[in-house]
């Protein structure tokens, strides 16, 4: 009967965010206690992997960041790969809405982020914090109104997010990389090349592909391009269907695996390697300065604006039209649901401040957490009122 419950909740799709709430809480109750220190010299500790010449050295919270989100990344690049050959994402006209969301919001946040921050070149980096959405969170949110939501409110949620996800990547590849060794890059391009031989010739051994995928993440650590980005690219060569085999597809398989390891291992743990603050001292004046109130509106009034805005304006314009079983209201509650930034906003912040180190990312983690409470709070309240229980 025990086992039978811890069964169902893992099935759950609210249960992921509720570990990542819990690995979120824990992280904040540890440094703010007398176990603080603790904390952080954990993730200060240095970790070195050495073979021959090879040497990665980094501290813990980056191998974290770099090593364990490239797997978070993975999975992403398999789930975009696999709703676009054959998902929601297939049909051209169910994309539309989604699409503009996503586009509008990840302007407006970006740009109110600058709006505050414009004159400051120290917090400038930080532009895209707002601009991302944690899918996880939201539908988890999503899911504790139970049967009353609509499908065609999940399936918008997940295609807006999947764009959303989109455009982090493309974030990440374009605006937040540092100095480039080309030697390290020619690596990466020659595993390119291998893991499109593979998928060229029909090869479904996965082990192959996660091979040169390695590799490929190591010369991308040495290169200068962010390493996390070695997960989308694996994903788009590792085949969805098998000629060989008809009923196998190495894409759905890998997918299925990395699920549960990444919705109950990697974020947790990601959340709790980032949100660690400690709230000694924090004043009123730390919580209203341009950094963390810039990521403040931009997630909670940003975010809204922009995906209710365009999405209204495409509707307006009949480019696009509302799904069936939604409402305008539920559309409002679903776009304020997407202020919830939380695990891919303090990644994209670890990366605009990596450079301050372990303990000077503290502002924008007080606006991401707030901005993202208050967005799934007000989302929740909206759809709550407006969905009709069945």
């Amino acid at each position: 009967m025990y086992k039978s419950s811890i069964t169902k909740f893992l099935e759950k799709e609210s249960s992921g965010g509720i570990i990542l709430v819990i690995a979120a809480l824990c992280a904040i109750i540890i440094a703010n206690s007398p176990f603080g220190f603790y904390y952080d010299q954990l993730l200060s500790t240095l970790v070195r992997v050495q073979v021959g010449e090879l040497d990665v050295a980094k501290p813990l919270l980056l191998w974290v960041n770099d090593g364990l989100m490239a797997i978070f990344f993975l999975l992403v690049g398999l789930e975009l790969k696999r709703e676009f050959l054959e998902g929601e994402l297939s049909d051209k006209k169910s994309i539309i809405m989604p699409g503009l969301g996503a586009l509008g919001g990840m302007i407006v946040p970006a740009g109110i982020y600058i709006y505050f921050n414009i004159n400051n070149p120290d917090t400038i980096g930080g532009w895209a914090i707002p601009a991302a959405t944690d899918i996880a969170f939201a539908l988890g949110v999503l899911s504790l109104l139970g049967s009353r939501v609509p499908i065609s409110l999940k399936i918008f949620l997940t295609s807006l997010a999947i764009f959303d996800d989109v455009g982090a990547i493309l974030i990440i590849a374009f605006f937040y990389t540092s100095k480039v060794s080309m030697t390290a890059l020619i690596i990466s391009g020659l595993c390119i090349v291998a893991l499109a031989i593979l998928n060229k010739r029909g090869v479904f051994e996965k082990s192959l592909y996660i091979m040169f995928g390695v590799i490929m993440w190591v010369s991308l650590l040495k290169s200068g391009v962010h390493a996390t980005l070695a997960g989308v690219i694996l994903a788009v060569f590792i085949p969805l269907k098998c000629e060989r085999e008809p009923g196998i597809s190495p894409l759905k398989t890998m997918e299925h695996d990395l699920h549960a390891v990444v919705a109950f291992f990697i974020l947790p743990v990601f959340a709790f390697c980032n949100s660690g603050i400690n709230f000694s001292g924090i004043s009123l004046d730390d919580v209203l300065h341009p950094m963390p109130l810039g990521i403040i509106l931009g997630l909670f009034i940003g975010k809204q604006v922009g995906i209710f805005g365009l999405c209204w304006i495409g509707i307006k314009m009949k480019i696009t039209e509302l799904p069936k079983g939604m409402s305008m209201t539920a559309l409002y509650g679903t776009a304020a649901l997407c202020g919830i930034g939380y695990t891919m906003s303090l990644f994209i912040g670890s990366l605009a401040f990596e450079d301050g180190g372990v303990g000077n990312v503290l502002d924008e983690r007080i606006g991401i957490l707030i901005g993202s409470l208050m967005s799934g709070l007000l989302g929740f309240f909206i759809l709550n009122k407006t969905l009709k229980a069945k």
